[in-house]
């Protein structure tokens, strides 16, 4: 029997790697060994400076195996791409769920980063607990049940507000510079999982797929936040065994 796949997996802004608890549980150990990390500016990394997407993969690329299968939702997606672009003989394998490469649109994207900017403000002026009721209220976790939307809350008060808010300065959507024209540089196969209550990212998820050399679109019940709302799809989908819902 092959050795056991190991599986890096990458959450998303706000959360930590306890975001992953479900989905782990779920693989069996004998193909894979997940290694789940917090992110700089997030959960034990908060304190990691500076916070830059070249040094997000200095961090990844430094805790995770010689190689490995890579998985990122959002955030973590968006440094998942980071990473397989800079290292593609490292990463056997992408999976990248409810995540983009990015805006390509300039005046959308400095937009998007003077929004980053003020919530990372309002992060250090307001309460906690206001932040993450407003962060929870967007449309794309709109449906959520309210156990997984007690179990993203929990994760998310394993941060603090100020790293959360360098985070944003640092590695915001709108900090990004978009990485749509390098997709076909990834020859390693590539899942994009999207959840089929957030259109958005299914529409995001088709165009990846549209620009990869080796990649599938799989469209699994849920919304935005898939490893807490339903972790036995994403699992299967690490282990190759979901199959597309488009």
């Amino acid at each position: 029997m092959p050795d056991p796949q190991p599986v890096v997996l990458l959450h998303g802004f706000g959360g930590t790697r306890r975001a992953w608890d479900g989905v782990a549980a779920l693989l069996p150990r004998e193909h894979f060994v997940p290694l789940a990390l917090d992110l700089p500016g997030h959960g034990e990394a908060a304190d990691l400076r500076p916070i830059t997407f070249a040094g997000c993969v200095e961090h990844v690329l430094a805790r995770a195996p010689a190689r490995f299968v890579l998985c990122g939702y959002s955030l973590g997606g968006r440094i998942a791409l980071h990473v397989a672009l800079g290292v593609p003989r490292r990463v056997s394998r992408l999976v990248l769920v409810s995540t983009s490469a990015g805006i390509e649109d300039e005046a959308e994207r400095t937009r998007r980063r003077r929004a980053d900017h003020e919530l990372a403000d309002d992060l250090e002026r307001g309460p906690y607990e206001e932040f993450i009721e407003r962060w929870r209220s967007q449309p794309l976790f709109a449906r959520e049940s309210r156990e997984v939307g007690e179990l993203a809350r929990a994760d998310q008060r394993r941060n603090r507000p100020d790293a959360l808010a360098a985070a944003l300065r640092g590695i915001g959507t709108g900090e990004m510079a978009p990485l749509w024209d390098r997709l076909g540089e990834l020859a390693m196969p590539v899942t994009v999982l999207v959840g089929e209550r957030d259109g958005k990212f299914q529409a995001l998820g088709r165009r990846m797929v549209g620009s990869l050399p080796d990649a599938r679109l799989l469209v699994v019940p849920g919304g935005h936040g898939l490893a807490f709302e339903t972790p036995a799809a994403v699992a299967g989908a690490l282990g190759g065994q979901t199959r597309n819902g488009s």
